[in-house]
């Protein structure tokens, strides 16, 4: 791409506009798994395989996976594109139909149709097109890792199958910051073991302590008199997540980095992060098979 000034990145997907069945079938269809040893639907199967084991090793608990979804409904209502426009009780996720032997219904991405856009351009570009340079957001640093393309039997699942923190700490070292220095972060969140390994990968939460990290937003959160402060006690997701703002498949991670721009140029309302400067973006790709992190930063950061 040398010598571009702009590039457009433009993702989109219909899934919720396919049946249910017809949306099984192309899932598992991906999912080329050669030992053929995940049931079907075999994603959501592929991630609580490794909910179990998180659990098995870390003591992670059913209640704090179901948490995430809870949480994620809660910032969701608060923006207008979201499709899910009522929060959900901790009773609601852990009595939905089950998927898998630690996941449920409202555990999983909530399938969308819909696309995102990002343009990407050179100082030179906003010069000429008259749009202050301090006032935009900046690509400070990025990293990408990968793991094993599809998890193993829980047996022989280890740390060294992830890939989410080395992508993390890539980036982290590139721009010479740490999780202290993030003001806010977009984390993949397809099942809510995805956001528990992302926040311990990140420095949110030492390894394996991640549900912890979660149950205790989650109980803050519970405690307060008003929502309104949610995204200071859980500066995580606040357009919802894949869990409840939609998840049109190929855009989701677009829309992490989308509410990042809004909260780092100061436009989103009632979950604005107070004096939001840095944030964390981090993409997964098939079953913890690939990642990819990026710290961006407001004007001069």
């Amino acid at each position: 791409m040398e010598g571009r000034r702009a590039v457009a990145v433009v993702a989109g997907d219909a899934v919720s506009s396919l049946t249910k069945e017809e949306f099984l079938k192309r899932a598992d269809r991906s999912c080329q798994d050669p030992s053929k040893s995940l049931p079907s639907p075999c994603i959501p199967h592929g991630y609580d395989r490794v909910a179990q084991w998180q659990s098995l090793t870390y003591g992670t608990k059913r209640e704090q996976l179901a948490m995430c979804s809870v949480l994620m409904s809660e910032m969701a209502c608060r923006h207008k594109f979201a499709l899910t426009k009522k929060a959900r009780t901790l009773e609601e996720v852990l009595q939905s139909p089950p998927v898998a032997p630690m996941t449920n219904l409202l555990e999983c991405a909530r399938r969308a149709d819909g696309a995102a856009a990002v343009i990407l351009a050179s100082n030179a570009f906003l010069e000429k097109g008259g749009i202050p340079t301090n006032q935009s957001v900046v690509v400070i640093s990025g990293g990408e890792a990968s793991g094993s393309l599809y998890p193993p039997p829980i047996e022989d699942i280890s740390e060294h199958i992830f890939s989410c923190q080395q992508a993390a700490v890539i980036a982290y070292e590139k721009a010479q910051l740490g999780v202290n220095d993030i003001d806010y972060f977009g984390l993949y969140d397809c099942f809510p073991i995805c956001m528990i390994r992302a926040i311990e990968a990140v420095g949110l939460a030492p390894l394996g302590q991640g549900g912890d990290y979660i149950e205790d937003k989650y109980n803050r959160m519970m405690e307060s008199t008003t929502r309104d402060n949610l995204q200071d006690i859980f500066p995580v997701n606040t357009h919802g997540g894949l869990l409840s703002f939609g998840a049109p498949w190929e855009a989701p991670a677009l829309y992490s980095v989308i509410e990042a721009i809004t909260q780092l140029t100061g436009q989103a309302a009632n979950r604005q992060i107070r004096n939001a400067k840095r944030a964390l973006v981090y993409g997964n790709g098939g079953i913890f098979s690939s990642s990819a992190v990026a710290i961006l930063g407001r004007g001069i950061y």
